[in-house]
């Protein structure tokens, strides 16, 4: 999986919007593929245009849980955006999740001026997703 850090690197070396739209388009074929079975209406996530599903997979070992995450969504655009929204949280703690702020992120790759509210609003419910899973976790935890 690439990292944020190197999403942000690529996203530098393109100045382009049409490139960097390819480069998301990318990212998205990277992800691991979803099986059928989850694009179920509990993965689902409500607040997207397109359809996107998240699936949750918390390992738990001696510290605290790390939960990973498998998605996938109708629209390529989209499974780039999950693609970064993964880069962001998947394989990291519950609290190293709720201390990531993903939307200053979003602003710093210049995704408040170059996608569609719909979208905009759309990578907002993934990341509260992802929020709600981490609180949950945690409260499991303790």
């Amino acid at each position: 999986m690439t990292t944020i850090d190197e999403i942000r690197d690529n996203f530098e070396l393109l100045d382009e919007w049409d490139d960097r739209y390819r480069y998301v388009i990318e990212l998205g074929r990277t992800l691991e593929p979803m099986p059928e079975a989850e694009h179920s209406a509990a993965n689902k996530v409500q607040g997207c245009v397109s359809q996107v599903w998240l699936q949750k997979l918390v390992e738990r070992g001696n510290g605290a849980p790390i939960l990973k995450y498998r998605g996938d969504s109708d629209a390529h655009i989209v499974r780039g955006l999950v693609a970064i929204v993964f880069a962001l949280y998947s394989g990291r703690t519950p609290r190293e999740i709720l201390d990531t702020d993903a939307i200053a992120v979003f602003n710093e790759f210049g995704f408040r001026d170059h996608l569609t509210p719909q979208r905009s609003n759309g990578l907002r419910s993934m990341v509260e997703r992802i929020k709600t899973d981490a609180k949950e976790a945690l409260a499991e935890a303790s």
